[in-house]
C-alpha cells in the first residue's frame, strides 16, 4: 500500500511540471531593446538546462547512495549472521555497487549532454 502511495505521489508530480513546462506562450515575452523573441528563447532553455543538470546529479546522486547504503548494509547484516559466506557476498555486493554506480555515470551524461550539446537550443544558434 505504501508503494502504491509514492507511486501515485510522484506521477501526480511529473505530470504536475509537464503542465508547467507545456504552460509557457511566446506571446508572452515583452521584448526591449534589440533582443529578439529567438535570444529571450534561448536564455530561458540554457538557463533551464543548467537548472535540469543540476537536479539530474542531485537526484541521482542521492538515490544512488541511499541504494548503495542498503546494499552495504544487507552485506554487512549477512556476514555478521553467517561468517562463512562474507566472501561471496563480498561479490554480490561489488557487483550490485557497480550497477547502482553506473545509474550515476548516466546520469552525469545526460547532465553533461544538457550543458554542453544542449539539443533544445539548436534550431535557434544557426
Amino acid at each position: 500500500m505504501r508503494n502504491l502511495f509514492f507511486l501515485a505521489l510522484g506521477a501526480i508530480g511529473l505530470l504536475a511540471f509537464a503542465g508547467l513546462a507545456a504552460a509557457a506562450e511566446s506571446g508572452a515575452v515583452s521584448l526591449t531593446g534589440d533582443a529578439s523573441l529567438s535570444s529571450v528563447y534561448l536564455a530561458g532553455t540554457v538557463s533551464s538546462s543548467y537548472l535540469g543538470a543540476a537536479l539530474v546529479l542531485g537526484i541521482a546522486a542521492c538515490g544512488c547512495g541511499v541504494g548503495m547504503g542498503l546494499g552495504l548494509k544487507g552485506c554487512l547484516e549477512g556476514t555478521a549472521r553467517n561468517p562463512e559466506v562474507g566472501g561471496k557476498l563480498m561479490v554480490t555486493l561489488l557487483l550490485g555497487l557497480a550497477i547502482i554506480e553506473s545509474l550515476a555515470i548516466y546520469a552525469l551524461v545526460i547532465s553533461l549532454v544538457l550543458l554542453f550539446v544542449n539539443p533544445l537550443a539548436a534550431p535557434f544558434l544557426g
